[in-house]
């Protein structure tokens, strides 16, 4: 091979990488700039009536971020499930919710998997030296770089009811928004600006009354199922910041002024 030969392959990949991103760049900035089209809108105003409440440049910011979504993830039926374009926007919504004002972006999520309802996992139980696997029903769970599996009637339930407290999409995907720092553990990427110490207190001081009053048999406004380790009380307590943020604010100031500075949005001064 000549040594002009030699030279040009290179060039010619780094050439062609080079425009590859920038194609990807360019659909991406499409993508985040188109609407949806007013069927789409209709649908996922139907299926998740919590957009409505969202203001109007984030309402717009949402949909393009929809439109990314539905381009990058490929939906996959489980059980009998056949995916419809109902299913895709309703899912697509609510896990956008969380991300409509953020840089940040489920980069590496590339299927979401639906069953019918509850499904039954295997999980391996160590007892010392003895490991045995045990079935689990599960509505929905994450993987740190993805799939996200999903219970399509919980889903579906937990868009249509905004103000329950529950909601297995937004659960799931802050266990996505959780592990983009490579581990799962409640502490996410925090905001510009945003200061460690006071995330780790509001969370902590949150959880730990949280799990008190779990054990003590009271009633609480974040999910009992929050009480399990930090990173489901991250997860619950998300869903409480969207679907009862007037009252996380008055319970637990603090928690809530850490949420709405990472995910810069203040859904208790939503109409």
């Amino acid at each position: 091979m000549s040594p002009w030969l030699i030279l040009l392959v290179p060039l010619l990949i780094g050439g062609f990488v080079l425009y590859r991103r920038h194609i990807r760049r360019r659909r991406r900035r499409a993508l985040l700039a188109a609407p949806l089209t007013p069927q789409q809108r209709a649908v996922v105003e139907k299926l998740v009536p919590l957009v409505r409440r969202l203001p109007h440049d984030l309402r717009q910011t949402l949909e393009g971020k929809i439109n990314l979504f539905l381009d990058q993830v490929t939906f996959r039926g489980n059980n009998g499930v056949v995916v419809t374009d109902e299913m895709r926007l309703s899912i697509a919504a609510q896990a956008c919710l969380l991300i409509v004002n953020s840089p940040v972006w489920y980069d590496t999520l590339r299927n979401v998997l639906i069953y019918p309802s509850a499904f039954v996992t295997n999980r391996d139980t160590h007892d010392g030296f003895v490991v045995s696997e045990d079935r689990h029903a599960m509505l929905g769970e994450s993987w740190a770089r993805g799939p996200v599996i999903l219970s399509w009637d919980q889903a579906l339930h937990g868009g249509l009811d905004p103000e329950d407290g529950f909601n297995v999409v937004i659960h799931e995907f802050a266990h996505q928004l959780d592990a983009l720092t490579g581990h799962t553990n409640g502490i996410p990427i925090l905001r510009k600006g945003q200061a460690y110490a006071g995330w780790e207190k509001a969370m902590l001081d949150a959880y730990h009354s949280h799990v008190e009053r779990v054990e003590a048999g009271y009633a609480t406004l974040i999910d009992p199922y929050g009480a399990t380790n930090h990173e489901e009380f991250f997860a619950e307590a998300i869903v409480t910041f969207f679907e009862k943020p007037r009252a996380l604010r008055r319970e637990e100031p603090h928690l809530y002024s850490q949420m709405s500075q990472l995910l810069a949005l203040d859904p208790a001064q939503w109409d």
